[in-house]
């Protein structure tokens, strides 16, 4: 029989722990993803992962939380400078919602590269770092290889037509070294980079900028060096992080995981409501572009997504379908690929829009070349000052290896019918009219883009192709440039569609496409089911073939170099 007493305890100890005072956690130690993984495999390989929504979620849930007195984040490398400043933005929302904000990590570099992740740790009220940990305030680095001289000893001859100086995916491999405008257009996108960097840390710990700037050239610095000059409020080990919180905030605090706080508390504003149906679609775009469905961008779990076309339309056309969708947030973290799939998207975007509902682009680390090509005709596009964008050209080309293969005593012989049968094959030479249908290709591809582009952000042919010739700007640069509309995240985005859409502040965000893990095994009734937007779980995908093997750049003719990202 069971105690009536036991039972009042139990019943009284619940109420305690949903009225209990709240330090919420977040441990950055696995970075972040954007969304789940289009395939199972890899979805299931991340699902201890957090995910940029959840967390963003989070957040603005616990500023108008009285039960939420602290956040307590651990901070970690690994995650993009976009995502970081994303991050630093719901951050300062709480801290200025009167909640307490601590960041801390054993070191913020290990003698190493620790910039982003202190930037990301300065908007926090307090920094703690352990006594023998580091901060590795170093500045910030563009290091990208060229391959021109190790393909010539190994008797490969690169073979690469672009549009056009800026396009510099092709100077990995054709060219030793900088040319002239590679080396401007890397230099300004560091150069934009570090000055947001000093102004964000300059503003959260009250230092000059001039001072932020002294600190950096000095770095990486001691943990008591950090100390003494400012960067972190105390030295602690993990106990005496939490142990100064507590004793700040209750002892009676309870402990919660901020994703496991956003989905208990979230669950019931996701369950639909009478009258209250109409809601803002998302849906995430993310990795290489191609054809088809998306899929695993490589061929082992762990080497991220890629976009297919044939998702990514699916996905508009259902939430255009959808009477209860009023306008469409478009998640886009990019390198680019290929230019047919991106102008496939790009129509669907247009589409959308000429059905009456607003499309609201929201830009994450990189959104450049094919991954701004997507973009390009939404209403508003939205982005991070350190997101990657821009890279409005084309490249193409490939490696000839007859060189190689003569060293390695391996034969090649071919038959063929049709003068240009063999215009990708990497045992052989482009001819001269070969090179003229190569031209004539990057001609169209990159009218088409530029003409695109001016169309859709509202500015003249002439600017547009001073803007555009293959060059990457960062968010901050763009937007001065206007190609892109506004700077922030995805919350600015979703109050930009609320705001199209004339819903309430409060209107629920859907993922689209919805599809149970049911209808994804079922084969599909048309390319108009939903079901046909599921993802592919391929190797390869678009990826095929001996020039991705190579690592040459195989995606398509829309696409960012390889080197391009800043952590």
């Amino acid at each position: 029989m069971v105690d009536p007493g036991t039972v009042v305890s139990i019943i009284q100890q619940a109420r305690e722990r949903r009225t209990a005072p709240l330090i919420l956690e977040l441990d950055l130690t696995d970075g972040m993803v954007e969304a789940a993984p289009a395939d199972p495999l890899s979805a299931l390989m991340s699902m201890r992962r957090n995910q940029l929504r959840d967390v963003l979620d989070g957040l603005r849930r616990a500023r108008g939380d009285d039960r939420v007195k602290a956040l307590v984040v651990k901070i970690t490398g690994g995650i993009g400078l976009a995502v970081v400043q994303e991050l630093r933005q719901a951050v300062q929302a709480v801290r200025d919602a009167g909640k307490l904000t601590v960041a801390w990590a054993e070191s913020f570099g290990e003698a190493g590269r620790g910039t982003v992740p202190y930037y990301l740790a300065s908007v926090f009220e307090r920094v703690y770092v352990q006594p023998s940990g580091d901060v590795g305030l170093m500045g910030l680095a563009l290091e990208e290889p060229f391959f021109a001289g190790a393909l010539e000893k190994a008797g490969v001859q690169p073979r690469f037509a672009q549009r056009h100086e800026y396009k510099t995916a092709a100077n990995t491999f054709v060219e030793k070294g900088y040319t002239p405008a590679h080396r401007e257009s890397s230099q300004r996108v560091v150069t934009s980079v570090t000055e947001q960097v000093i102004d964000g840390i300059a503003t959260g710990r009250g230092l000059s900028r001039e001072r932020v700037r002294e600190l950096m050239d000095r770095g990486p610095l001691l943990a008591d060096e950090a100390l003494e000059s400012g960067l972190v409020d105390r030295l602690g080990y993990r106990d005496e992080v939490y142990a100064d919180v507590r004793a700040q905030v209750g002892d009676d605090a309870q402990l919660r995981y901020l994703a496991r706080y956003n989905r208990a508390h979230g669950l019931a504003k996701r369950l639909p409501r009478p009258g209250r149906n109409d809601a803002i679609a998302l849906i995430n775009g993310q990795g290489p572009i191609r054809l088809g469905r998306s899929g695993r961008g490589g061929p082992l779990p762990g080497q991220g997504t890629a976009m297919g076309s044939d998702t990514i339309g699916a996905a508009l056309r259902a939430a255009v379908r959808d009477d209860r969708v009023k306008a469409i947030v478009f998640r886009v973290n990019s390198p680019g690929g290929s230019a047919v799939a991106s102008d496939a998207i790009w129509r669907e975007v247009v589409l959308a829009r000429k059905a009456g509902k607003p499309v609201i682009v929201s830009m994450g680390n990189v959104a450049a070349s094919g991954g701004y090509y997507v973009a390009m005709a939404a209403d508003t596009i939205v982005a991070q000052p350190g997101t990657l964008t821009g890279s409005i050209g084309v490249v193409f080309g490939k490696p000839v290896i007859n060189g190689l293969l003569d060293r390695a005593g391996i034969g090649m012989g071919s038959v063929a019918e049709g003068e240009h049968s063999r215009l990708l094959s990497v045992t052989k030479d482009f001819s001269s009219s070969e090179w003229e249908r190569v031209d004539a290709l990057l001609d169209r591809i990159y009218d088409d883009f530029t003409a695109k582009a001016a169309e859709g952000r509202g500015l003249p042919r002439e600017r547009m192709d001073e803007l555009a010739r293959g060059r990457v700007w960062t968010g901050a640069d763009a937007k001065a440039n206007g190609l892109v509309d506004e700077l922030g995240g995805l919350d600015l985005a979703f109050d930009l569609a609320r705001e199209r859409a004339r819903l309430p502040e409060d209107a629920p965000i859907r993922t689209y496409p919805q599809v149970s893990p049911l209808e994804r095994l079922r084969q599909p009734e048309s390319s108009e089911d939903r079901t046909a937007a599921r993802a592919r779980f391929d190797a390869w995908g678009s990826l095929g073939g001996l020039a991705a093997r190579l690592g040459l750049p195989a995606t398509g003719p829309l696409t960012l170099p390889g080197a391009w990202e800043i952590r």
